[in-house]
């Protein structure tokens, strides 16, 4: 058997299963399983970024934990476009009005790579002040800046490729993404070591035993490495390769959703359509950023060893709930698909059986996390002090990853059905009145140091699934298509 019969049998097609009707748990899968392999990639940046950093500076490290959070809250002002245009797709396929999915799908594009822009040109000038607020040191702060203004600049490029990614998932194409990441991911982690070290001292050099081609190398350029600038431009570059194919295959139209030159003038109205739907998610996404960035500040009162462990325990912690995000933007495309064909039952089992898998499968990698959580943190530094304090966040964060799987599967659902509100809420309830008050309390004020941030994750982890699951028992969701105006029998 082939490598691509292999693949074909674990990927399966949009045109391989049937989101709206047959068996649940199968295409859930299969929509969700190449989310899991992108955003695995995805994380593949940041971490890429971490190992080759770390291995540059500890004061470099601690700056990529400052401006990480940054990056998050630049694209999270954005992203309710995306997810405006990601439920208006899956609602509209879903009630089989594939014309209406193709305009959301343009529309969403033009105003995305607008208002894109102006965010970038924003981060650019305001980054300076806004690292000074979170508190870097002096020795910090200028290598954050110099990375967080790469980035800004890169913006509309980074931000452009999450569109498509979203357009994509809401038609139920999640393969297409997957393959087009994968390409954008192997050419940053070519890069990152190049780009950051030079030809000089370069450890991947060393550890491929080629001193010989870099010592040529280096003769011949004289480059001795952008630090941690080059980590920002190679991220750039890479995801901006990554958008032109996207928007090819999206013009193209033979795979996933397509879009028209015709439909992207601006059409003020639809923004209005996309606003409504889309602020609310983004609510949610800056109510994260903004809980991460002002966590930051309470993680930034102890010294830079507290801050980098934080930075690598918080992408540790990315990568492990990966598949619980995964997951409910399945769950979020299968909801928006089901409620605009009518059936509203349907969403429901398939959240259910979402929240009730990712609990088991999360609450298994807590497990192991816990078990390995030195030698986890030692792959990202070597710093004694900074594996003490990593180690101790996973000691008290890992036992927790199940909660996380339960709340991500009922606010992907209460974003398929619109109810983007919702979500937010109880993000902003979890993260902006439960982890922050707490981390600042239990650190500050009752002397536990940084293991009281540590335990606010704990905490709002589950108070978070309990939020979300009493919620979504409202039922308040069910009617909420966007794409019918009279409901079909379930």
């Amino acid at each position: 058997m082939s490598i691509r019969d292999r693949l074909d049998r674990v990927f399966k097609g949009r045109d391989e299963f049937d989101l709206t009707s047959g068996d649940i748990a199968r295409p859930l899968f299969y929509l969700s399983l190449p989310i899991v392999v992108t955003n695995l990639l995805q994380t593949a940046y940041n971490l890429a970024d971490t190992y080759w950093i770390g291995r540059f500076s500890t004061d470099a490290l601690a700056a990529i934990s400052f401006a990480f959070p940054m990056v998050f809250l630049l694209i999270s002002f954005g992203m309710g476009l995306s997810v405006a245009g990601s439920v208006l797709v899956a609602q509209h396929t879903g009630a089989g009005e594939e014309d209406k999915a193709e305009y959301a799908a343009s529309q969403t594009v033009t105003f995305s790579l607008v208002g894109s822009l102006f965010l970038g040109v924003l981060g650019y000038v305001a980054v300076g002040p806004f690292l000074g607020i979170l508190g870097a040191s002096p020795d910090v702060l200028p290598l954050a800046r110099d990375y967080m203004q790469i980035i800004s600049l890169g913006l509309p490029f980074m931000f452009g490729f999450f569109v498509f990614v979203a357009l994509m998932r809401g038609y139920g194409d999640t393969i297409t993404p997957m393959l087009v990441m994968f390409g954008s991911v192997v050419l940053n982690i070519a890069l990152d070591p190049i780009l950051i070290f030079g030809f000089e001292a370069n450890p991947l050099f060393t550890m491929l035993g080629l001193g010989n081609l870099q010592s040529q190398l280096f003769a011949m350029t004289g480059y001795t490495g952008s630090g941690i600038a080059g980590a920002a431009i190679a991220t750039v570059f890479s995801r901006s390769l990554a958008l032109i194919v996207g928007l090819y295959i999206m013009f193209d139209g033979s795979r996933g959703v397509q879009i028209h030159l015709w439909q992207m003038s601006p059409n003020f109205d639809f923004l209005e359509r996309l606003l409504s739907i889309g602020i609310p998610a983004s609510i949610e996404g800056t109510g994260r950023a903004l809980s991460v960035n002002l966590l930051l500040i309470v993680v930034g009162m102890f010294p830079t060893t507290v801050v980098a462990a934080y930075g690598i325990g918080v992408r540790v912690f990315s990568v492990i709930f990966l598949p619980a995000i995964a997951v409910a933007r399945g769950v979020e495309t299968m909801t928006g698909q089901n409620i605009g064909a009518g059936k509203p039952a349907r969403a429901e089992r398939a959240a259910n059986i979402a929240a009730m898998a990712m609990f088991g499968i999360l609450t298994l990698a807590g497990v192991i996390a816990f078990v390995a959580a030195e030698p986890i943190i030692a792959v990202f530094t070597t710093d004694p002090d900074v594996i003490r304090v990593g180690v101790d966040f996973l000691y008290w964060v890992a036992p927790t990853f199940g909660f996380i799987g339960i709340m991500r599967s009922y606010t992907g659902s209460f974003r398929g059905a619109g109810e983007t509100l919702t979500a937010a809420a109880i993000a902003v309830l979890m993260l902006g009145f439960i982890r922050l008050p707490f981390a600042y309390f239990a650190s500050q004020s009752f002397d536990h140091g940084s293991t009281g941030i540590w335990m606010a994750f704990t905490v709002s982890n589950v108070a978070g699934a309990v939020i979300a699951y009493a919620w979504y028992r409202r039922s308040t969701w069910r009617d909420k298509s966007l794409a019918r105006t009279v409901p079909a029998d379930d």
